[in-house]
């Protein structure tokens, strides 16, 4: 198997079950892709500035319209998340309202605190690249996205470059972080290729 920038050689030749993609995904997955290769790209970005990659973009009318990238190191602010920051940007362009014609492709999933501002202010759909076993909103830990005794849920699909959004983190993780409490060596992490 040759490996391209969007695919990684395993040492097996089972499938993942995170890897097989929802049909409704499969549908229209060059457009996912697209919009999902554009937050991969932002997360690059907040790679390089040495913040946690992960990044996001708006998409709505077929254009992104905003985009966002962690901004919780350089700040030292916890809330700065990516799709906080995208969703300021919206703001500055079209009202709230629009949110329900509006989709994010996220390379991770929402957090529980982002799951549920995504929920209150209506988005209309998530992609994600990869799950958050940790803090996720869209079901790793908590189903913010679905819970019936909400405000109206949204749909929320997972998958789309999922192992290119874990390498992005395993290359963050394997370097030293300045703002990180109680810091511990990591001069013997290897970085894992395989996903």
């Amino acid at each position: 198997m040759t490996s391209t920038p969007n695919s990684f050689s395993s040492d097996s030749n089972s499938i993942n079950p995170k890897d097989i993609l929802d049909p409704f995904v499969l549908e229209n997955l060059a457009t996912h892709q697209k919009f999902m290769q554009r937050a991969i790209d932002t997360a690059e970005e907040a790679l390089r500035g040495g913040e946690t990659p992960v990044a996001c973009v708006l998409v709505h009318g077929g254009e992104v319209v905003a985009r966002g990238m962690n901004d919780t190191n350089r700040s030292l602010n916890g809330t700065r998340h990516a799709e906080f920051l995208a969703l300021a940007e919206f703001f500055e362009k079209f009202p709230p309202s629009e949110l329900k014609n509006t989709d994010l492709y996220v390379t991770v999933e929402p957090c529980i605190m982002c799951a549920s501002a995504l929920r209150q202010y209506g988005i209309r759909t998530v992609f994600y690249g990869c799950g958050n076993d940790r803090f996720g909103g869209n079901g790793s830990v908590l189903s913010v996205h679905s819970d019936e005794n909400l405000d109206p849920p949204y749909p929320s699909y997972g998958g789309v470059y999922r192992k290119e959004a874990i390498m992005l983190l395993r290359r963050f993780y394997i370097q030293e972080n300045e703002n990180a409490p109680n810091p511990r060596a990591k001069g013997n992490r290897e970085l894992k290729m395989v996903v």
